[in-house]
């Protein structure tokens, strides 16, 4: 630790300078500790105020979140720090405000949408039972002060991070197969957003259902509802991107029920609210023309054609570089490699399939696992040759399946 010391007073003893990433590390184990040994990563923390000044300095995005999760990965390996990402202080405050509702106050509200928004910025960067076990507290905490006398002026802003919160839980619980736990949860964002008189969050949940329900349940016919709810809510809402996404998803369910006519409509819609102006949407990030196209390729790969899916997915995955959006990557990657096979280029496919096997390995997710074995199965009319084999011995490495 002596030596640590000494390495940190060096840098800080110099003229304001970038550290080079190993002291860039360094630091950051450093600053993500209280003088007491706890871990603080939250909004107001040390650690926080160092990855800003990194920032200032010149320091990219990327970078910082790299930092970020390197930390945080260090810190729940052995399965604890679960309140690492409360703010300094919130501690006190959120313990009065669990005693007596009615002391909650604003400070405490943001530290729980910080939690919030931390542990949704980590997903494809963190195994998924590590984001369920940080986010868990916050999720808790919104829950029990909503069913308080709080007072009236923070009731919408802690539903609103109620709904993100359980929302992102019912998301979580799926990839970790918990499927009863996902409905609830769901079924309880679905509640608390219809007391909120914003649709667009309404929506935002219906769509998210929609996802798990598709892959957790036989037959489209409940994830369908839950997209047409989801597009009734977007269109009565504030937020064009949300309703992009929503009739993107409408495209999805059609294609593979091969309606092909309901698919290109909902297509052409998505692409209207797309090319919209978005500087006031109220969820600028919920959408993109990235995550577009692959949708576009899915309904190519059910009711057009191949070649053009393989393109749409091949654009999507060259779009989806941000660490938030490495599930959805893998999950595109894994269609364009199916398409691949319906090309008649198995082993070409085959190669694409590796690459997400990785990605699905280093998160836990469940759809890409899923995506994996469905692509696998197109493949097996040729399992005795030699690359196939070698990707069914990557998949029982990495997965066990």
């Amino acid at each position: 630790m002596a030596s640590v010391q000494r390495s940190v007073a060096r840098w800080e003893a110099a003229r304001p300078t970038m550290p080079d990433e190993r002291y860039q590390l360094l630091l950051a184990h450093l600053y993500a500790h209280t003088p007491t040994g706890d871990l603080a990563l939250g909004t107001g923390s040390d650690f926080a105020e160092y990855l800003d000044a990194l920032g200032l300095l010149g320091e990219s995005e990327r970078r910082t979140a790299e930092l970020r999760t390197a930390v945080l990965r260090a810190a729940t390996d052995a399965g604890g720090s679960m309140l690492a990402l409360l703010a300094p202080g919130l501690h006190a405050n959120l313990a009065a405000a669990l005693t007596d509702p009615a002391r909650t106050d604003g400070a405490t509200v943001a530290g729980i949408a910080s939690v919030v928004a931390d542990v949704n910025r980590e997903v494809g960067s963190l195994p998924m039972v590590r984001l369920q076990l940080l986010l868990a507290p916050a999720v808790e905490a919104a829950r029990r002060l909503l069913a308080g006398p709080i007072p009236l002026e923070l009731a919408a802003p802690l539903r609103q991070v109620a709904v993100a919160g359980m929302t992102l839980a019912g998301r979580l619980s799926f990839e970790t197969r918990d499927d009863t736990a996902s409905r609830a949860l769901y079924d309880e964002a679905t509640r608390e957003a219809g007391l909120l008189a914003e649709p667009w969050r309404q929506a935002g949940v219906h769509m998210s259902h929609a996802l798990v329900t598709l892959y957790s349940t036989q037959g489209l016919d409940r994830a369908r509802q839950l997209v047409d709810q989801a597009v009734r809510a977007a269109r009565t809402g504030e937020s064009t991107l949300m309703r992009a996404r929503a009739h993107a998803l409408q495209a999805e369910l059609a294609a593979r029920a091969q309606h092909e006519r309901q698919a290109q409509t909902a297509l052409g819609l998505a692409w209207y609210d797309m090319d919209a102006d978005h500087a006031t949407d109220p969820a600028p990030t919920s959408f993109s023309p990235g995550h577009l196209r692959g949708f576009e390729g899915v309904c190519e790969l059910y009711i057009g054609d191949p070649a053009a899916a393989h393109d749409r997915f091949a654009r999507s995955a060259a779009a989806l570089t941000a660490p938030r959006e490495q599930v959805q990557r893998a999950i595109v990657t894994t269609d364009q490699a199916l398409a691949r096979i319906r090309l008649g280029e198995p082993q070409a496919g085959a190669e694409l399939l590796h690459e997400c096997v990785a990605a699905a390995s280093s998160t836990g997710g469940r759809v890409p696992a899923l995506r994996l074995r469905r692509a696998r199965q197109e493949l097996r009319p040729w399992r005795r040759e030699d690359w196939a084999a070698d990707l069914d011995d990557h998949l029982m490495d990495v997965l066990g399946a």
